[in-house]
C-alpha cells in the first residue's frame, strides 16, 4: 500500500466548541487516548501505538470523535497516521481545562 491520500477534516481553532470537547473527553477510552498523547509529548504517535482495550474499528471511531471535536490532530505520514494533542489550541480557548483533565498524568 502507498501513502494515505484521504483528507482528514479538522476544525479551525475558532470552530472548536467547549460542548464538543467536553463530550469527546467524557468517554473513558477517549480520555485515555488524550492522557497518553499528553504523556508522549508533541511529536505524536501512530494511531495503533496506544494500547486500548477496543477493536480497531472502535479505536478509529474514538479518534474520529476526538479529531472532529478539535482535541487531536491526525496527519498521514506514509502508511501511518500520526496523532497529536491540540494542546496549544485548547489552552488558548479554554485556559486551565487541559491542566485539570491531565492532572496527575506524566
Amino acid at each position: 500500500m502507498g501513502a494515505m491520500t484521504e483528507t482528514l477534516v479538522h476544525p479551525e481553532r475558532s470552530e472548536i466548541q467547549i460542548e464538543a470537547v467536553l463530550q469527546a473527553l467524557a468517554d473513558p477510552v477517549r480520555l485515555r487516548i488524550v492522557r497518553e498523547l499528553a504523556r508522549i509529548g508533541c511529536d505524536g504517535v501512530a494511531c495503533g501505538a496506544i494500547d486500548l482495550p477496543v477493536t480497531k474499528s472502535t479505536r478509529t471511531h474514538h479518534l474520529r470523535i476526538l479529531r472532529e471535536a478539535g482535541v487531536i490532530h491526525v496527519r498521514p505520514v506514509g502508511t501511518s497516521r500520526i496523532t497529536t494533542l491540540r494542546r496549544d489550541d485548547l489552552d488558548a480557548l479554554y485556559p486551565g481545562l487541559m491542566n485539570g483533565i491531565l492532572a496527575g498524568v506524566g
